[in-house]
């Protein structure tokens, strides 16, 4: 398919210069880039939102050639062209660059708490220590002072210095023990803080860990992987006819697919295989020390247990039958970025799905 990219010629000087229908040659390009757009739009059953509009737009009046040619390149395939496939060739620049940004400020905010507490944690050790010390030799000092005989001259000075003494010794004492709180507040404090960053990571649908904690594990595995020349492959899934589940039961059930096919591809997961929900239907594999073809034996055989179960509404004891997925794999080190096989893998995907589905596709 050859996009008509519209020109945005000025209109005419002359008012009266009129094409079909009474129209003014821009009001013709206008009309045909509406029809081009909602054409698209119905074409591939993608909604009817500012967003969508705004990349149809795009593509189809020449703004943005290279939207132009990605879409141009799917259709030509007899690709299909979705909701996720279009955030992903243009995903939301302002949200992506607020998540980021309020997911580096959280990161500062942690880095600095934490340092404080850590700092503080070790004040208040230092102090408990010099602090009983200090009762421990006032303790001694009291004992000999109390042993002087008080008849003596200076006995009611010493007497009155023992009585301060003691005082001191106990508000010695209580704080000892404020102190030894405040460290142990600050521990659980440090743990909370922990807590709270795993929490950050984890998707709370599936319990995977979500797409912020696979960024982390894949940058570190491709350092580890090169250092060790060993393989590294990523393979990207997403749930055949997902939304076909969702509008024919629910949202809710929808969620329990999501849950079902986390729950297969988690049991392939360990030290060598990471695995993440990469958002919505979509899910992320990292293979260490495998090629591409033994990572795509592995997950075959997830799918064959997925698509070998027969699922249920819980809601509704109606059948929803058969899920399954499709996925693709790529090398990591087969291009100059790594980021390009996450690309590679997702373009085996979608030859997964254009193939079928239900069939995991190598690059």
């Amino acid at each position: 398919m050859v996009f008509k990219f519209l020109s945005r010629q000025a209109e005419p000087a002359e008012p009266h210069n009129h094409e079909k229908g009474g129209q003014s040659p821009a009001a013709v390009v206008r009309q045909e880039l509406l029809e081009q757009i909602s054409a698209f739009l119905v074409r591939h059953d993608l909604e009817v939102s500012p967003r969508n509009l705004t990349l149809a737009h795009a593509a189809f009046s020449g703004a943005d050639a290279g939207l132009a040619g990605r879409i141009a390149e799917q259709e030509v395939a007899g690709l299909p062209i979705d909701q996720a496939w279009l955030d992903r060739v243009c995903p939301p620049a302002a949200e992506a660059e607020a998540a980021e940004h309020r997911e580096a400020e959280l990161e500062r905010l942690i880095a600095k708490l934490d340092g404080s507490i850590s700092s503080f944690a070790e004040t208040a050790r230092k102090a408990g220590g010099t602090t009983a010390a200090y009762g421990d030799s006032l303790a001694e000092h009291v004992g000999a002072m109390t042993g002087t005989d008080p008849s003596a001259p200076t006995g009611e000075v010493l007497a009155s210095l023992v009585g301060i003494a003691r005082a001191m010794f106990d508000r010695t004492r209580e704080v000892e023990q404020e102190m030894k709180r405040s460290t142990q507040e600050a521990d659980a404090l440090r743990q909370s803080l922990e807590r709270a960053r795993r929490d950050a990571e984890i998707d709370h649908l599936t319990g995977l860990p979500n797409r912020r904690a696979f960024e982390a594990v894949f940058q570190r595995e491709i350092r580890e992987a090169q250092a060790d020349i060993d393989n590294l492959t990523v393979a990207i899934c997403d749930i055949d006819h997902f939304k076909a589940v969702n509008d024919n039961h629910g949202h809710e059930t929808g969620d329990r697919v999501i849950q079902a096919v986390a729950g297969v591809l988690a049991q392939i997961s360990g030290d060598r295989c990471h695995v993440a929900r990469h958002g919505g239907e979509e899910f992320v594999l990292l293979f260490r020390g495998k090629s591409v073809s033994e990572a795509t034996a592995i997950l075959d055989q997830a799918r064959e247990s997925m698509a070998s179960r027969n699922l249920i509404n819980r809601a509704t004891d109606e059948p929803i039958g058969r899920v399954t997925f499709s996925g693709g794999v790529a090398n990591v080190f087969a291009h100059p970025d790594p980021r390009e096989a996450l690309r590679e893998a997702d373009a085996a995907l979608y030859r997964a799905k254009s193939e079928g589905r239900n069939r995991i596709c190598p690059s």
